[in-house]
């Protein structure tokens, strides 16, 4: 299916689907995945990169398992808005995902969610060794948490739609 906008996100998510959020990193990849409401994200764990086939899969497998209708992910842009090498990866990752699976992506701009995550986690007295490994995660929920409240507030029923 490929790319598809935030406006469009809601036609995608009837029948019970829940949305996955990604957090694309070198060697990891963070998801959450919402609930059936689509009012809550829900960090899952990390999917521990080796090469993309085998990423792909896993990942595939989890999508599959949580009855996914569609997959938002964060693209990292920098502060200036410009986009660097990192989200010129996010890019390929999805083109690469879209010739493997007819569930649409959605990018979201991801600018802070990692800082924002990591914050989270210290208020919740998180050790700095736990948090290493849920900030992957803790990002893709808090990715995944601006997509639905940004749909929520284009309307009560935009997901009746």
């Amino acid at each position: 299916m490929g790319i598809i906008t935030i406006e469009e996100l809601p036609a995608r998510l009837g029948g019970g689907k829940t949305l996955a959020g990604l957090d694309l990193g070198d060697k990891t990849i963070g998801v959450a995945v919402s609930d059936r409401g689509l009012s809550f994200a829900h960090p899952r764990p990390v999917i521990m990169r080796k090469k993309f086939s085998l990423d792909a899969a896993v990942l595939l497998a989890l999508l599959q398992k949580e009855n996914a209708g569609a997959v938002a992910i964060g693209l990292p842009i920098n502060m200036d808005g410009s986009e660097g090498p990192r989200a010129q990866k996010s890019r390929a990752f999805v083109r690469n995902m879209a010739g493997l699976t007819d569930l649409p992506f959605v990018f979201w701009d991801e600018r802070l969610s990692t800082v924002a995550a990591e914050r989270t986690l210290i208020e919740m007295d998180f050790s700095r060794k736990k948090r290493a490994g849920k900030i992957d995660s803790a990002a893709a929920a808090f990715i995944l948490q601006g997509v639905l409240d940004r749909v929520q507030a284009l309307g009560v029923d935009a997901w009746s739609k």
